[in-house]
């Protein structure tokens, strides 16, 4: 499949600049994979297309204050790094600009001096890996120099830093929020888990595939960054107590899918257990484990597209993102939600 298969327009004024006042009332286009008829409900109605033999998966990841601003120790010159990856204690991938300042050696002052870091060398996807230096804790550096790495279409500051995260996010990695989960309420989960559907969380870190476009016409060329996951004995085995009752497993996020389809034997069956995914799913690939998705509306010719495509037919999912542009959808971060059921 060529990369303008997934094309399509988008007015600016669609793209969501901030979250909607509460959290569940975002608008919620039902599109069944059955071939029925798109239906437009809001978020909190979710609970209208769930049963109770459901599992819902949601990725428990928390994003970190990952957009850090530096100075040339040896001129004074301002960088700007993007952490995305932990490799080791102190080292971390990065995106840094101007990329042309940050050659292997320079050295990079933080907040005054309350971290420094050192370019060990270049990345094959055009970053760098650093080696942090500082006192105290990492965390407790970044949450008070760091800034949330909100993506670049979003040009409005966020006010309330906590709805760039979902209420369930629980272990910091992440460079970016998996979106699709902004949208439940504390009261939505609780009336879900009451209906008798099984909630279960798993991990994987958004990294640099969030970020990276693709720049291949031929789609099957591209290659996804590698993102690390992990899902636990308990959770593998909630998973896989609903494949064999055959009740429906729903991804939230097309991260939780990523993590699900990496860790989803032949028969779709998930081992537990952390490992590292660069599994790219684009249409013909043939899903495993997930029957249902909670998404948003996905940037045009993003590997994003391409899952969503992959599970609910391209032509079907190019239709509705028309239907969605004529009726004034909000896309992309902080915009509306899909389910594909």
């Amino acid at each position: 499949m060529n990369l303008s298969d997934f094309n399509y327009y988008l007015p600016d004024e669609l793209i969501a600049q901030e979250p909607v006042s509460r959290r569940d009332i975002s608008r919620l286009m039902v599109l069944p994979m059955s071939g029925g008829k798109i239906e437009h409900r809001l978020f909190k109605d979710l609970v209208d297309y769930l049963r109770p033999d459901d599992t819902l998966v949601i990725n428990e990841t928390r994003v970190i204050p990952a957009r850090l601003f530096a100075v040339k120790e040896s001129t004074g010159a301002g960088i700007e790094v993007l952490i995305l990856k932990q490799l080791g204690q102190n080292r971390w991938e990065a995106l840094v600009r101007p990329g042309k300042k940050a050659i292997k050696g320079t050295k990079l002052i933080f907040g005054n001096g309350l971290l420094k870091g050192l370019i060990l060398s270049n990345t094959s996807f055009g970053g760098r890996v650093i080696e942090f230096s500082y006192q105290g804790a990492f965390e407790e550096i970044l949450d008070r120099i760091g800034v949330m790495p909100l993506p670049p279409y979003i040009k409005k500051p966020l006010i309330e830093q906590q709805r760039y995260q979902t209420i369930y996010a629980r272990q910091a990695g992440s460079a970016a929020a998996p979106t699709a989960g902004l949208h439940f309420s504390e009261e939505l989960l609780e009336q879900i888990a009451g209906m008798g559907v099984t909630i279960v969380p798993v991990l994987l870190h958004v990294g640099l595939g969030t970020f990276r476009p693709v720049k291949v016409e031929d789609i099957r060329e591209h290659h996804m960054h590698a993102e690390y996951y992990e899902i636990t004995e308990e959770a593998a085995s909630a998973i896989n107590e609903t494949k064999k009752r055959q009740g429906r497993l729903i991804a939230v996020g097309t991260t939780t899918t990523r993590c699900l389809e990496s860790a989803a034997g032949e028969d779709g069956l998930v081992r537990s257990g952390p490992g590292w995914t660069e599994i790219f799913i684009y249409p013909g690939y043939r899903f495993k484990a997930v029957e249902g998705l909670i998404t948003n509306f996905h940037l045009p010719k993003s590997t994003l597209l391409m899952m969503v495509s992959a599970l609910a037919g391209r032509d079907k999912i190019m239709a509705a993102y028309q239907e969605a542009v004529r009726l004034k959808y909000r896309f992309f971060s902080f915009g509306d939600a899909m389910l594909i059921i």
